[in-house]
């Protein structure tokens, strides 16, 4: 048996958990010996029945002294109880809901029970459903009492503790398990070997063992992220891509025709894009920036140099709307641009020959133009990806937001020509990403900076709305919209669903909260029936078909929708001048980038624009974390808040699936990924293939299928 043997074939592990556990992702026995706990309850402190203090963990051991089963008269709940004795004094003890305990602990029984003891109104001092573990007084090798135990996540039937009984089948079969890390590695940063972790983290002795133990898988996952960045990049090194030099007086006499300057932070990345698209190696960079800072024009200006030297670039949007306002910006600032620019989505096909020379036609007249390079520059959907689209000379690619573009999509765009060159890529997005985060989960890709608005956007004004200022706030939005304004309402959910655990007694602190979130069903009805019924109200959220959403979308750009309530679909690529109110129903269940990034929704027209975040939280820290967002003036300086408060997942959305839990918490510590780039830098300089390294070399394998960063 090895770590890569199924749980089917290992003896001891009751079929009836496989469904479960596969449930969790876990088929194999490395799979059960990476499941690492989330937390850690510290049961090893062991007391008398008459030390137990209310609200403080500890565990007791002592025998059954009676046991009874009985119906709740409320909410008609399975009640079992059980009176445990020791040599100083008594104590009751309850579970809901779980009958099958009274067959397990009958009068006599000897047993450790752990947890928190609980005081009733009557002042009596009772275990609320502790964990149990029968034991005698003379055993001391205990799973799930009388020492630090760890909790995983679990799925409905399958517990921590059949987890912890399951990893201790797999401890008593001795799992050969070979450590991938050189162990100059594991001295430098002070890491245990990979038995000692595997046994430290799910067996600790203490909580710093478990500490201990978790840094190590931490440093691991990130030192295979940081190789896997550090290979890709090679990979892409190791490409031709066309060798474009800056055209200086080209950018020179497009940027003098702007009917705006470029803010310092423009220009300087406009710098960097245009050197590397001189590399005879794509470039690889993610251009970063505030809503409205003027990412698309810096992306477009690129193009144009591009589009010059005889070659052709593509922009990709994830919507329809997005790449349709990419074209009327390249149309609107670009008039003069004779050399071909095309919208091609579903639904629409136009091509623009500059000086108002502009053509609605079919999709293959596009294609045949496009496929004849006649047309420089080419917008639209990821439609572009299809086997019928050829663009002969594509020189650029600008993905708009949300996507990664990696080799494979590169050489889908290629068609397979594998003499053919590869293009620069260049990503854009509007989510301020924490450095921490940039040098990790986007370590291949080259990082620009858009870190100031243009100077002619004013401020917007952002307020914290409590409970009783909404009606004040409903009359300020129905001014704005009677002055011939739009509006923005975001609600974190779609509909009220709740669901109660059968085996549970209340909701659970998450299902309560998940109550008390306004969703957009409920809001739309009450917005439109009975706030502002006199008005268009219109509704958008992710459920909708696609072209549902277009719809609703190119209604409320048109000025036929006033209020649009929405979940956070209007985040990307909604560009409404007219909207000059962002109301934001439950402010304190989204991250504060997401905040920020729905508070640049508005503002992007002549007339002043406000933020509204509604809460009816009574907590002093969501008041402390939402008035950060009215003090922010750069969306990166609070990005490094968020990642602190809420950890990486609000930035990293889809692209960072099948990523473990423990990378993710580890992004947290810039040392921990400081430490994992260089190291990993260094190993790579003198062993770029990893031949003196097989183990690491499958390991790294492994982990690049099982994580998908594009």
């Amino acid at each position: 048996m090895d770590i890569a043997t199924p749980l089917s074939e290992i003896k001891g592990i009751p079929p009836r958990f496989l469904p479960k556990l596969k449930k969790l992702g876990i088929e194999t026995a490395r799979d059960l010996l990476w499941h690492i706990p989330s937390r850690y309850v510290d049961f090893s402190r062991v007391l008398h029945i008459s030390e137990l203090k209310a609200q403080e963990e500890a565990t007791i051991h002592g025998t059954v002294e009676k046991a009874r089963a009985r119906r709740t008269w409320k909410r008609n709940l399975y009640l079992m109880e059980a009176f445990i004795r020791d040599e100083s004094g008594t104590i009751r003890a309850t579970w809901f809901n779980q009958p099958y305990i009274k067959n397990i602990l009958t009068p006599g029984r000897e047993a450790n029970f752990s947890g928190k003891p609980t005081l009733s109104k009557d002042g009596e001092l009772y275990l609320s459903n502790p964990t149990y573990e029968l034991v005698s007084m003379s055993e001391t090798d205990t799973k799930h009492t009388a020492r630090v135990v760890p909790i995983y996540p679990e799925t409905r039937g399958l517990t921590s503790k059949g987890i912890r009984y399951l990893v201790s089948i797999l401890f008593k079969q001795n799992v050969p398990l070979e450590e991938p890390l050189p162990q100059n590695i594991l001295d430098s940063e002070k890491l245990p070997a990979l038995r000692d972790a595997i046994r430290a983290v799910h067996f600790p002795d203490t909580l710093d063992d478990a500490a201990h133990a978790k840094r190590r898988f931490a440093f691991e996952d990130l030192f295979l992220i940081q190789l896997r960045n550090i290979t890709e990049r090679a990979k892409l090194n190791n490409l031709k891509a066309h060798s474009t030099p800056p055209n200086v007086e080209l950018m020179k006499e497009l940027i003098d025709q702007l009917p705006f300057p470029l803010t310092v932070s423009q220009k300087k990345s406009l710098w960097e894009i245009l050197q590397g698209l001189q590399e005879p190696h794509p470039m690889n960079r993610l251009l970063q920036g505030d809503v409205g800072s003027g990412k698309t024009i810096v992306a477009a200006l690129a193009a144009m140099n591009i589009a010059e030297s005889g070659l052709q670039a593509a922009f990709m949007a994830p919507t329809e709307i997005l790449a349709r306002q990419h074209y009327q910006t390249i149309k609107k600032f670009f008039p003069e641009f004779e050399k071909g620019t095309a919208l091609l989505t579903s639904s629409e096909a136009r091509i623009f020959y500059g000086q108002g020379m502009e053509t609605t036609t079919k999709k293959p007249a596009i294609l045949r133009e496009l496929s004849a390079g006649r047309i420089k520059i080419i917008i639209g959907t990821h439609a572009l990806i299809q086997k019928n689209v050829t663009i002969p000379n594509l020189a650029l690619v600008v993905i708009d937001e949300q996507h990664r573009f990696g080799v494979r999509q590169r050489a889908e765009l290629l068609q397979g020509k594998r003499e053919a060159r590869v293009p620069h890529l260049l990503s854009m997005s509007a989510t301020p990403i924490p450095r921490t985060l940039s040098l990790t989960i986007f370590g291949d890709l080259d990082l620009s900076l858009i870190n100031e608005l243009p100077k002619n956007r004013k401020a917007i004004i952002t307020k914290v709305v409590l409970p009783t200022e909404r009606d004040s706030a409903y009359h300020f939005i129905r001014e704005q919209i009677n002055e011939g304004r739009q509006a923005f309402v975001i609600c974190p959910r779609i509909e009220q669903t709740v669901k109660i655990d059968g085996d549970a007694l209340e909701l659970s602190e998450f299902e309560l909260s998940r109550i008390e979130m306004k969703n957009v069903k409920d809001e739309y009805e009450k917005l439109s029936k009975k706030i502002f019924q006199e008005f268009e109200v219109g509704m958008l959220h992710g459920k909708l078909h696609p072209k549902e959403k277009e719809h609703i979308m190119k209604k409320f750009a048109g000025g036929e929708i006033n209020v649009l309530v929405a979940t956070s679909v209007v985040e990307v690529g909604v560009d409404v001048p007219n909207a000059t109110v962002m109301m934001i129903e439950s402010a304190e269940r989204f991250g504060l980038a997401q905040l920020y990034q729905f508070r640049g929704r508005v503002g992007r027209g002549e007339h002043q624009s406000h933020c509204l975040l509604f809460t009816e939280s009574k907590s002093q820290e969501t008041k402390k974390r939402l008035l950060s967002i009215v003090e922010a003036k750069n969306g990166f300086e609070l990005a490094e808040k968020d990642l602190a408060i809420r950890g990486p997942g609000e930035f990293l959305g889809e692209i960072q699936t099948g990523m473990p839990d423990i990378a993710m918490t580890a992004l947290q510590n810039p040392e921990l990924v400081k430490h994992s780039r260089e190291l990993a830098i260094a190993l790579l300089r003198d062993d770029p293939p990893l031949k003196n390294h097989p183990l690491l070399k499958s390991q790294l394998e492994q982990f690049q299928k099982s994580v998908h960063l594009e």
